[in-house]
């Protein structure tokens, strides 16, 4: 204060003094924001380290293996992932655009309802779907049995249905759970198209169905192209229903090649062969939307008006929109309900169950707080220094949630490992202690798997809610003397607490639901409610499982509220 009061008496210009303190200011800034840039880079590091760790660890593999691989185990994977990606993808787009279609263009009884209806498969994961339909329709289950009985067979000799085990099979299980990926964002879409191209369409004398083709398909193109990339990207992660089904996938690969021939190396080339795919698969989808531009008026933006159908067509409308969500949702939920009332009603709720049902809630709340913490740090950093720079450590730190999670969890086994063998060596060379499996066998490596693989919902999310909050809000902080951290504290925390909340609610499900990861990661004797209906079922005992899996398909639905709402006041 002093030395200010002197300079303006030694007669420095107001000018002179306001830059100083900008400078100062400015310097001030810099320093306190280095701990997001820094922060920020770290958690960046962390999401790239098991790629990296991967890559290390496929290069110690022989030649010899790597020939191997080639012609023993890669074509007939590969050719089994492209057979069941390339039915999938089809069959998601087929039923995502139709009942997308539907409910926007026409007017039906239960329009309304089906609109958040269709969402609900996605609160049964891919294992759950297969676990159900296998139980269902065994030879010895109640379908086969009461459909015996009606046509007057006696035993599955006399008569039984084809197998569900099978390309077709899993094509179809998986197709039933995963079309809302799509039916989502191109409903979304059609919504939000401007009407007035639908009416000059009309106008023109073109139908309905020809202007689904014409108009709304070719400006849909995005939405399809983001939706089914998603739900492809969920059949390379899936690793349970695959194995149900009898579907040799690149995912099952991998983990039989690693828990099975306990050949790391093996499963680290067949993992970067997985990770090629999935770097192809985005890159072709970038690559057919390169000169494509999408530009419709905001002020000019109005849904369509919906087309009344009468007679027949409302009620053939009604049975194609209900179809998909009767076998995707209300069959599973109801067999689910049933098997587990009868386990519950002969055993009742045993220790182990509500052991694993604990451990899942504790792991998976954990991980949504470190998830959260992380995802925060990262769109705050970007959103303080929104250079170019920053954009690339946000994408980078988002990266994990492309890799399927059998990928992401072996790089972190191989890093985790590596980690764990140099604390045991220090610890046992300076205190002549064994630690054990420091990270490997306390959990922290799983917990280190669901950050990297879904911090990109966490940043997605946060930058989101911040992106809503005006800049001025900031400068208006910064002039009453609030640093970055009180700013964020007392201004963008409250006001994106909604965005943090609907973060928290997908992290958390998607925790609980996570197989693939848990099932390299967890530690011994540590069983989750996934891997525990994946125990049970690769053993054929369906009934034990039959709580854990409604418990899971309960705690699905409530993401699918969140969005059926969120849709509802978009719309």
């Amino acid at each position: 204060m002093s030395a200010s009061t002197t300079e303006t008496a030694g007669g420095a210009s107001p000018r002179r003094l306001l830059s100083a303190a900008v400078l100062s200011a400015a310097s001030v800034l810099r320093l306190r924001g280095g701990f997001w840039v820094w922060a920020s880079l770290l958690i960046a590091a962390l999401v790239l380290v098991p790629v990296l760790a991967l890559g290390w660890q496929a290069a110690q593999g022989s030649e010899g293996l790597w020939s191997h691989l080639a012609r023993h185990v890669l074509p007939h994977a590969l050719g089994q992932t492209a057979m069941l990606m390339a039915g999938v993808g089809c069959l998601t787009a087929v039923i995502g655009i139709t009942v997308a279609w539907l409910v926007t263009a026409y007017d039906f009884p239960g329009r309304r309802m089906l609109e958040w209806a269709l969402l609900l498969p996605l609160a049964v994961p891919t294992y759950i779907i297969a676990y159900v339909y296998l139980d269902m329709l065994h030879p010895l289950g109640p379908f086969q049995s009461l459909v015996r009985a009606v046509l007057g067979f006696d035993s599955p000799r006399d008569f039984r249905l084809p197998d569900i085990r099978s390309m077709t099979g899993a094509i179809l299980l998986l197709g039933l759970v995963l079309y809302p990926y799509v039916y989502l964002p191109v409903r979304a879409m059609f919504m939000t198209q401007a009407a007035n191209l639908v009416e000059v369409a009309h106008t023109l004398g073109t139908s309905r169905r020809r202007m689904l083709w014409r108009v709304a398909l070719p400006l849909a193109r995005p939405a399809i192209a983001i939706g089914t990339s998603l739900a492809l990207m969920e059949v390379l992660n899936d690793i349970g229903a695959s194995e149900f089904l009898g579907v040799r996938s690149l995912t099952i690969s991998v983990y039989t090649t690693w828990v099975t021939r306990s050949d790391l190396a093996g499963a680290s080339q067949i993992a970067l062969a997985m990770l090629l795919l999935v770097v192809a698969l985005i890159s072709l989808e970038r690559w057919a939307r390169r000169k494509q531009r999408y530009s419709v008026s905001a002020q000019r933006a109005r849904s369509m008006a919906r087309h009344p159908l009468k007679g027949a067509a409302r009620w053939a409308a009604l049975s194609v929109c209900l179809l998909p969500v009767v076998l995707g949702f209300v069959l599973p939920a109801l067999y689910l309900t049933t098997e587990a009332w009868k386990r519950f009603q002969f055993a009742g709720l045993s220790a182990r169950l509500l052991t694993e049902a604990w451990n899942t809630f504790a792991l998976s709340a954990l991980a949504t707080a470190a998830v959260l913490a992380c995802g925060l740090i990262v769109a705050y950093a970007a959103r303080l220094f929104p250079q170019r720079g920053m954009q690339a450590v946000q994408r980078a730190a988002s990266l994990g949630y492309a890799m399927p999670g059998t990928i992401l969890a072996l790089g972190i086994l191989i890093a985790a490992g590596g980690l764990d063998r140099w604390i045991g060596r220090t610890a046992r060379d300076l205190l002549g202690i064994d630690p054990g499996l420091v990270l490997i066998g306390s959990g922290l490596a799983l917990g280190y798997a669901y950050l990297a693989r879904f911090l990109a919902i966490s940043v997605g999310s946060v930058e989101a809610g911040l992106t809503r909050i005006p800049r001025s809000y900031d400068q208006s902080a910064r002039t009453l003397g609030h640093g970055i951290g009180s700013t964020l504290r007392r201004v963008h925390l409250p006001l994106s607490r909604a965005a943090l909340a609907a973060a928290g609610l997908l992290v958390f499900v998607d925790c609980m639901k996570e197989l693939s990861a848990t099932l390299l990661l967890r530690p011994l004797n540590f069983e989750t409610l996934a891997t525990h209906l994946y125990g049970e079922a690769a053993r054929g005992t369906y009934e034990e499982a039959a709580i854990a899996a409604l418990a899971i398909v309960l705690v699905g639905i409530l993401p699918v509220i969140l969005l059926a709402r969120v849709g509802q006041r978009n719309g």
